[in-house]
């Protein structure tokens, strides 16, 4: 597996705020209460996969529909050549304007990373912008759940 870098996002206020309410959401989702015995419910997330792409150069992806408006983006990119000189950017457009919606990753060179985003309910699609590497992008939307006493 390469390296990490960590990928430099630009985020605008409400993709930050976005961001801060998709994670207290998760953290009131994962803090069980303390008195959990096998017959209490307890609160899970999982995740379910909307949809992958891989390539080498610019692509932009079909639509697909949020149906909370928050998510998981996962990316790798290898094969970099000439060394030095690969890009990845990956934006959430509105699927009617095609406005950037969210820009979720930067990312400079090989490596890999993930990094979970949110706006709100709507139709999205993707524009990756690359060059000089091969890349692979994953989109995963969060599921709220509980689990059922036996």
């Amino acid at each position: 597996m390469p390296e990490f870098q960590p990928a430099v996002c630009d985020h605008s206020a409400s993709v930050r705020r976005a961001t801060i309410l998709t994670a207290a959401l998760f953290l009131a989702a994962c803090d069980a209460p303390h008195d959990v015995t096998p017959d209490t419910p307890v609160r899970v997330v999982g995740w379910k996969h909307l949809a992958s792409w891989s390539g080498r150069g610019d692509t932009q992806t079909e639509t697909f529909m949020s149906d909370n408006g928050s998510f998981r983006i996962q990316w790798a990119t290898t094969h970099e050549s000439p060394t030095g000189t690969g890009t990845l950017k990956v934006a959430f457009r509105s699927g009617d304007s095609g406005r950037v919606i969210i820009d979720a990753v930067d990312q400079k060179g090989e490596g890999w990373g993930s990094a979970e985003v949110g706006d709100m309910v709507r139709w999205y699609y993707l524009s990756i912008d690359s060059a000089n590497v091969d890349w692979h992008v994953s989109v995963d939307e969060p599921i709220m759940g509980r689990t059922v006493p036996q």
